[in-house]
């Protein structure tokens, strides 16, 4: 007989984990116990060597769905006499951390249970297991026990309780346990626009069957969901969905869906093996899928555009949402009864805003937007918006990471010390280090309001406060009016730590690197594509080529500069970008141009006057902006209300059949090496102009846009394989959300023996950011 102690690390906690440690160990008949700590779990085993070894390869091999192990230390001790294997109580350990699981979709069991009449949480919409549930979302420390978490404000009944304290049961420690009798309830309350006059009018199931019933009439419901409130409202109902863009501020921006099951899904929308399986994973995000031409989905909930969100529900209450309730039909059997169409399910705030989390802030801040509300008691600690993928290559994409990826860590290949990194001011996410870990905040926002940036700072206290990190560092980006940076400076300053400024677009490619693991030592190709980004020489980068490793990076080539009249203003005009592409290459102002023809001759006079004067002209290299100014050139759009609108749209009609190009000029740069170039084109926009007054369709010249593009990437990327003996290319920056762009840039650099890196951990927009910041100041902080 020998003894041996275990340590583990990783997603152990919160998972089923120490049952399954418990079963396995009395299946072998090893004594001893196990529990959690916040460090992890530790184990102490007794029994015959061959058995513990047996033991030790189970833990390794079968783990339980939701648990990762990136750790295990086995030591052998002196034999001590335990007479039975058991499950003690958890121990606190001063600045100990651990990861924690992201919140997780109901599982099969329980939505089994959800509806069978004869199991005691029949139709009850918290139903949980240590297999799925809540877990962000209520936490408030570690370890994660449920008097840490915002389910202590129920108490559990003595069935509740038994069950949690069964090791054999599903329900052992699962710290968000209730049933109908000792847990969380709903009600409906109807918007009188006066909170005192709020009361409840219907609970339980009345109160589901009076939410279908308003939302089949065409009436907006919010709903508190797992990680905020939600606005929904009938999908196929032309009328609704008009009245919540109305209400809501949203002009054309695509609202998210929510549909009762895959094959409902695949009614509306084309879908791939892989698509059905992000769909159908535990993690359930909105996964942007090609809508299909007989779709009854109203017009209104995705203008202009050939895709859809859609996820598929996720709490036992989106269930019931869908379910009958009259003679509460089964729902989980063979042939399926839905009380319900697929509905709006977009996040519930005015437009820009933070979503709402709390009853009363709802009944505050929605207002205006609901005419009624289905609440619930159980208390949100973290907002989190759901995440947002979709497939290229039959593997993940993210676009928006937070409900069920986050908090999930990056692994790093090297430890790092605690560190911040705070993330740009669009689509803001932060990171914390510890350790391996790179902990990627959830959805933060636009940092365009008090609300969002409250939000911020909320998170970075939490997750410093669950990951035991004090940070001794603080990396930001470069631009000086992000608020991301002034608070980054600010603290720096105030605690007296180093800070690392890292510039936009090495972030980017950085932190596409650091989720593949790639080696400090090689460096890229990295070829970040986006909107805006402030670059070294204080212009606006966003269309350039580089050569990266983690520590620094060298400027190779970049899309010519143009200016920008009106700075900032000017991305909500792209015609304004237009006629500055057209100015800045010598190329008439026809009338007959959409741009020219969009702006009165008053505002044509003052934008040539002030491109002529230089006022408020930033030069930028921005390739969002060039889509911006080639779309409005071919009258997509001349105003836009959300990000990247033209630019989505113009390539929503991009011919898939089309292998035509246009020409562009690879020409010195001036102010580098003459070795080294930068793209000029110049001959590309007065070819799309020929088209264009030779009738080409829209879809051909979109699709030759597209391929030009390409070949850009492909061309200068051969230059620096030539120059510098490199052939891994790097793709990041919000641009590569285009999936036209993405597919034939990546199929041409391959074809041509290139390694081609793309994004699947994290996003390649700015919510991937502060991943690369991080990465970007450990490496110069270990040099």
């Amino acid at each position: 007989m020998i003894g041996t102690k275990i340590h583990i690390t990783g997603i152990v906690q919160g998972v089923g984990f120490r049952p399954f440690v418990f079963t396995q160990a009395v299946q072998k008949g090893l004594t001893g116990w196990v529990c959690n700590t916040s460090a992890g779990v530790d184990i102490e085993v007794n029994g015959e060597p061959v058995d513990i070894s047996l033991f030790i390869q189970t833990l390794k091999s079968e783990t339980p769905p939701l648990a990762r192990i990136d750790s295990m230390d086995v030591q052998q001790i002196p034999h001590k006499a335990y007479d039975t294997f058991e499950i003690i109580h958890s121990i606190a350990i001063s600045d100990a951390f651990q990861p924690i699981s992201p919140d997780i979709s109901i599982c099969s069991d329980c939505l089994q249970e959800l509806f069978d009449p004869q199991d005691r949480r029949y139709r009850y919409p918290f139903i949980n297991c240590t297999n799925c549930g809540p877990r962000l979302t209520i936490i408030e420390d570690i370890p994660y026990d449920r008097p840490k978490t915002t389910m202590r404000e129920f108490t559990m009944c003595p069935d509740c309780l038994a069950e949690y304290n069964d090791p054999a049961n599903r329900r052992f420690h699962a710290q968000p346990i209730a049933c109908p009798r000792c847990g969380p309830q709903v009600w409906l309350e109807y918007n009188f626009h006066d909170k005192k006059a709020h009361k409840q009018v219907s609970r339980g199931d009345d109160a589901i069957g009076d939410v279908q019933k308003l939302l089949l009439s065409g009436k907006i419901v919010a709903i508190k969901g797992l990680g905020g409130f939600h606005l929904a409202c009938d999908a196929t109902n032309p009328k609704a969905v008009a009245e919540l863009r109305h209400r809501k501020l949203r002009v054309d921006k695509p609202f998210a869906l929510m549909m009762a099951d895959t094959e409902t899904v695949e009614k509306h929308c084309l879908l791939t093996d892989a698509d059905r399986e992000l769909l159908e994973s535990r993690q359930r995000p909105i996964v942007l899928l090609s809508r299909k031409v007989t779709s009854s989905i109203a017009a209104e909930v995705a203008p202009q555009q050939n895709t859809l969100g859609v996820m598929l529900p996720y709490t036992p209450l989106h269930y019931l949402i869908f379910a009958p309730t009259e003679g509460k039909k089964s729902y989980a059997g063979r042939h399926k009864s839905f009380a319900m169409p697929p509905l709006v399910m977009t996040s519930g705030n005015i437009s820009e805003e933070p979503i709402a989390i709390d009853n009363e802030e709802a009944l505050e801040r929605l207002t205006s937007l609901a005419d009624a509300y289905l609440m619930h008691d159980r208390r949100i600690r973290t907002r989190c918006d759901d995440s947002v993928i979709r497939t290229f290559h039959e593997e993940p994409f993210p676009i928006r990471r937070s409900r069920g990826y986050a908090p999930f860590p990056v692994y790093l290949s090297t430890k790092a010390p605690p560190l911040l990194a705070t993330g740009g001011e669009l689509k803001n996410a932060f990171c914390i280090t510890h350790d391996r870990y790179a902990f990627l905040s959830h959805h933060i926002g636009d940092m365009e309001n008090v609300e969002t940036y409250q939000s911020f700072l909320d998170g970075i206290t939490h997750y410093e406060s669950l990951f035991r990190v004090k940070p001794e560092a603080i990396a930001y980006d470069l631009h000086p009016n992000y608020l991301a940076t002034r608070y980054a400076l600010e603290r720096a300053e105030r605690e007296g730590l180093p800070s690392f400024g890292v510039q936009h677009h090495h972030a980017h490619i950085a932190s596409c690197m650091a989720e593949h693991s790639l080696p400090a030592s090689q460096p890229v190709i990295g070829i970040a594509f986006d909107g805006t980004g402030y670059g070294e020489d204080g212009s606006i980068w966003g269309g350039e080529f580089l050569l990266v490793d983690y520590k620094s990076f060298k400027r190779i080539s970049h899309m010519k500069y143009i200016p920008l009249p009106g700075g900032d203003a000017s991305i909500r005009k792209p015609a304004r970008i237009a006629l500055a592409y057209l100015w800045a290459n010598g190329l008439d102002w026809d009338p007959e141009l959409p741009p020219v023809a969009a702006l009165c001759a008053e505002e044509r006079s003052i934008l040539k006057s002030q491109l002529e004067l230089k006022i408020n002209t930033p030069l930028t290299s921005s390739m969002g902006r060039f889509f911006d100014a080639v779309a409005s050139l071919c009258g997509i759009r001349q105003v836009v209300n959300y990000e990247a609108q033209a630019a989505i749209e113009f390539e929503a009609l991009a011919d898939p059949d089309e292998s035509g190009e246009y020409g562009f000029i690879l020409e010195p740069n001036k102010n580098q090496d003459s070795a080294l170039s930068q793209i000029n084109p110049s001959p590309l926009i007065e070819q799309v102009i020929n088209d264009l007054n030779n009738g080409t369709v829209l879809s051909k010249i979109s699709a030759r846009f597209h391929n030009t593009l390409s070949r850009i990437v492909y061309a200068v990327s051969d230059q620096i394989r030539k120059d510098y003996g490199v052939d891994q290319v790097v793709l990041s920056g919000g641009v590569w959300q285009n999936l036209t762009l993405l597919h034939r840039t990546y199929s041409l650099l391959t074809s041509k023996k290139f390694k081609v890196y793309v994004h699947r951990q994290v996003p390649a927009n700015d919510g991937g950011l502060a991943l690369g910041q991080a990465v970007v100041a450990i490496n110069r902080m270990m040099s």
